[in-house]
């Protein structure tokens, strides 16, 4: 597949290197055990609140749902960020009330979502796991790859 897109939305090396290995975004999409950088490239071709945003935002959500069983049990922080995240990508509250939860969770809601899962798996066997069930989760959102301009 063409990576030209892909490098010049900044991937990193590792993804680009994976995606040559590729005839095509939806033969490479559909392939991705890598759910984080399945959000990363949707957060680089959407437009902020969008309805695509919104969605991507509700996918990094559900990605970071995972990490919950790795919390200190007692923490509900971490949990009221995600909420607070699904409630404004489905309109029911606004951005300051996210950026606030956010904030006093310690978490950014939204894209880092994934990587709160991939930095709260301890190990390598389960950190891959993981990304691998945020891909089939990202892939329920997006069937189809986003189109980075110039692909």
């Amino acid at each position: 597949m063409n990576v030209e897109p892909l490098e010049k939305l900044g991937a990193c090396r590792d993804a680009i290197k994976w995606a040559r290995t590729y005839p095509s975004r939806q033969k490479a999409w559909d392939a991705c055990e890598r759910g984080d950088w399945m959000l990363w490239i949707l957060g680089k071709t959407c437009k902020p609140n969008s309805p695509q945003h919104r969605k991507i935002v509700l996918a990094a959500c559900r990605c970071a749902r995972l990490s919950l069983r790795y919390v200190v049990k007692g923490k509900k922080r971490p949990l009221a960020a995600i909420v607070a995240a699904e409630q404004w990508a489905r309109k029911k509250i606004g951005l300051s009330e996210v950026l606030a939860a956010a904030d006093a969770a310690g978490y950014a809601a939204g894209y880092a979502a994934a990587d709160a899962v991939a930095d709260a798996v301890s190990n390598d066997y389960a950190k891959q796991k993981t990304m691998k069930r945020c891909a089939i989760i990202v892939r329920r959102y997006f069937p189809n790859p986003p189109r980075p301009k110039g692909a």
